[in-house]
């Protein structure tokens, strides 16, 4: 008699798979058949936690545990600097979070903002707006390079991997 065993998932690959999801790129069925991923009710559990503000458990380490974070107050020039951190550690959203004490889902929204609107996506548009919350211009441009070169950063590390995967599959070409 053969014993069935867990397949295990790389918290990346169940990133991608549930953005590709929410994305709608296909079905739960076709996801899963795109990645490899056993059952579609694998992907709607990381789908539920991936929504629940929880982060993913690394199955390649042992000490990935899944918690959660409270969200909390933030000024424009902080969102900036943690979009920094996030997107110069390749969009580590778990480390960011542990890093800067944020629920997942701020730092996901704050980096999506940021792709869309640039730095005037970080501000916080509900409210009347606080005087001392605002940066000036200085701080603005300077906050602004240190976004740019953490995406510059990204992008770099990316086409490292790009190539090396080209290096793998087509030897060298």
């Amino acid at each position: 008699m053969s014993r069935k065993r867990k397949k295990k998932y790389s918290k990346e690959l169940q990133i991608i798979a549930v953005k590709s999801f929410l994305e709608g790129e296909g079905s739960q069925r076709e996801i899963c058949r795109k990645y490899g991923i056993s059952n579609h009710s694998v992907l709607g559990r990381w789908i539920k936690w991936y929504n629940g503000h929880k982060e993913f458990k690394n199955r390649s380490s042992a000490k990935g545990e899944i918690y959660m974070t409270k969200g909390r107050k933030t000024t424009q020039a902080e969102r900036s600097e943690m979009v920094a951190f996030c997107i110069e550690h390749g969009k580590d959203y778990g480390l960011t979070v542990e890093t800067y004490k944020v629920s997942y889902q701020q730092i996901y929204s704050w980096v999506r903002k940021y792709e869309e609107k640039g730095i005037e996506g970080l501000q916080d548009g509900r409210g009347r707006s606080k005087g001392d919350e605002e940066m000036n211009e200085t701080e603005r441009l300077r906050m602004e390079n240190k976004l740019l070169r953490a995406q510059l950063q990204d992008a770099e590390m990316e086409n490292k991997l790009l190539k090396k995967l080209r290096e793998l599959r087509g030897g060298g070409h």
